[in-house]
């Protein structure tokens, strides 16, 4: 969208009986926002390139508090992301605090003939559409053209004076001191369960007792405010962490929203950053520790002096040395969809869950609900166990291409099968390597009882007791335990309680 403003015509209005969110129960019309820069934001709350704008337009929101107003037109891509309530809970993950409208039939969508996740209008203080923009952009692009508008319209008289205040939505009671945890790392050799608690920032490791569903935590990894700063646990700061791995006393972590990847000391109690620059990156290029430039972290993996590392936002899997500290993408060439092959020619569609049998990678292919099997090797292959495409998405039980997951975020090895959080779903599914066949083991799909689960840990038995399986419940707020029978099937699941050292609460 270029910096100069022209009106063209009248905005298409919204059609009526839509969902709002964030208005105070009000249906919100273009006309009540006369005397307003009107920025609709086109976006579907799984799609990582969505994710990555919003805090690009909170700080235009915050910059142009008295001129903006900035409306989420929420067209869903997944069943599970059309419904109203799973908007509302994504908004409070998200941090989306402007009105949101579930456009959930696409009629707004085609009424501004949008074609593409991200995509953002703007509309004149006179209800005139400006423009439109498909795709990621920076603040410092919208800066000036929404700098431009506010000169033009207000030389003209058209800008009406302070801002406007919507009053978020009630947001239900939370039992917990867990806030959207993505990600879980069962270490069953010290007795440990570690926890990323993405929303509140922050990394828990707790020791788990007896019963396993009993945990007293330890230490706390990060201050809880949001930042990129390294030092001692409790002055540190994380930006929504998600995915974990453990070599010997070290914990990396994937540091979604800092773009980078840090490592944590867990003897010293210090956390430094070992790759990332702090700030997203869009050259799919490689680089050395702190130089180079990622993109949304979702997932690490450590196996024979290698971390492995999902970039989602790259749709990718990196490897960083970490003897060296080189960092370089690993397997896909970047472009976003399914496609077999080699692992540099291969095609990825957001990854976001990695587990090994230390034979070959495993992961969680977002956004083509599909689950990928990948050679260690720099010359392997890359093939896919269940998944179709981009928009072959459902939720049936089945072999191969028969099967159907829904935007699946985590999955976990043990004795021949995958467990997949299938997230959209409200499902744990497994899938026998031997016959590719996949299947649920836990979840009736009903959000009370697992709630877009991310991420998935193996408690593998010691002294011949029993596997058990950890599931980040995110949206429940809790982790959950079940102990895995000889069949491969899953008990009913039981929430971990998590006392703290200077009180204690249960994730229920």
């Amino acid at each position: 969208m270029a910096a100069s403003i022209k009106s063209t015509y009248p905005a298409p209005p919204f059609p009526e009986r839509l969902d709002w969110i964030n208005t105070g129960g009000k249906t919100l019309t273009l006309a009540d926002l006369r005397g307003k820069i009107v920025l609709l934001d086109f976006w579907t709350y799984g799609c990582i390139n969505c994710m990555h704008i919003i805090p690009v337009v909170r700080q235009l929101e915050e910059k142009y508090a008295n001129e903006l107003v900035v409306l989420g037109v929420h067209a869903g891509k997944f069943i599970e992301e059309r419904t109203t309530s799973n908007i509302r809970t994504a908004t409070r993950r998200l941090g989306v605090e402007h009105p949101v409208v579930n456009d959930r039939h696409f009629r707004t969508w085609r009424a501004y003939n949008v074609q593409a996740w991200p995509t953002v209008v703007l509309v004149g203080p006179d209800g005139q559409y400006i423009g439109q923009h498909s795709g990621e952009f920076t603040f410092e692009d919208f800066d000036k053209v929404i700098d431009s508008a506010v000169a033009m319209y207000g030389k003209a008289g058209m800008m009406l004076a302070g801002p406007l205040h919507f009053p978020l939505d009630h947001a239900p009671e939370v039992q917990s001191l867990l806030r959207f945890p993505g990600k879980v790392l069962a270490d069953p050799g010290h007795g440990r369960l570690f926890i990323s608690d993405t929303a509140n920032n922050r990394v828990l490791v707790a020791k788990v007792g007896a019963d396993g569903t009993s945990a007293h935590v330890e230490s706390i990894i990060g201050s809880g405010a949001s930042g990129l700063q390294d030092g001692a646990f409790g002055e540190a700061m994380l930006n929504h962490p998600e995915g974990l791995a453990l070599q010997e006393n070290t914990l990396f972590i994937a540091d979604k929203d800092n773009h980078s990847i840090r490592a944590a000391n867990l003897a010293a109690g210090t956390i430094e950053t070992i790759a990332g620059t702090g700030e997203i990156g869009h050259r799919r290029e490689g680089g050395v520790d702190k130089d180079v430039s990622l993109n949304s972290p979702w997932d690490v993996l450590e196996s024979d002096n290698y971390l492995y590392i999902a970039m989602a936002g790259t749709h990718q899997i990196w490897r960083m040395v970490l003897s060296t500290g080189r960092v370089e993408p690993f397997i896909g060439s970047g472009r976003e969809s399914l496609d077999d092959g080699p692992h540099k020619s291969a095609t990825l569609a957001q990854p976001s869950g990695l587990t090994t049998d230390e034979q070959r990678i495993f992961f969680a292919d977002a956004e083509s609900s599909a689950v990928r099997a990948s050679d260690f090797s720099p010359d392997g292959y890359t093939q896919t166990l269940v998944g179709a495409g981009l928009f072959d998405f459902g939720d049936r039980d089945g072999s191969g291409l028969e099967a159907r997951l829904q935007h699946c975020l985590g999955v976990a090895y043990h004795e021949g099968a995958i467990y997949v959080a299938d997230a959209y779903n409200c499902k744990i599914k497994r899938i026998d390597l031997a016959t590719k066949r996949c299947v649920t083991v836990l979840g009736s799909g009903e959000p009370g009882d697992l709630y877009e689960p991310g991420g998935l840990s193996v408690w593998e038995g010691l002294d011949g007791a029993g596997a058990r399986l950890y599931i980040a419940d995110t949206n429940n707020h809790r982790i959950l335990q079940s102990v895995l029978d000889k069949a491969g099937n899953l008990l009913p699941p039981i929430p971990v309680t998590l006392t703290f050292p200077s009180e204690a609460a249960s994730t229920q």
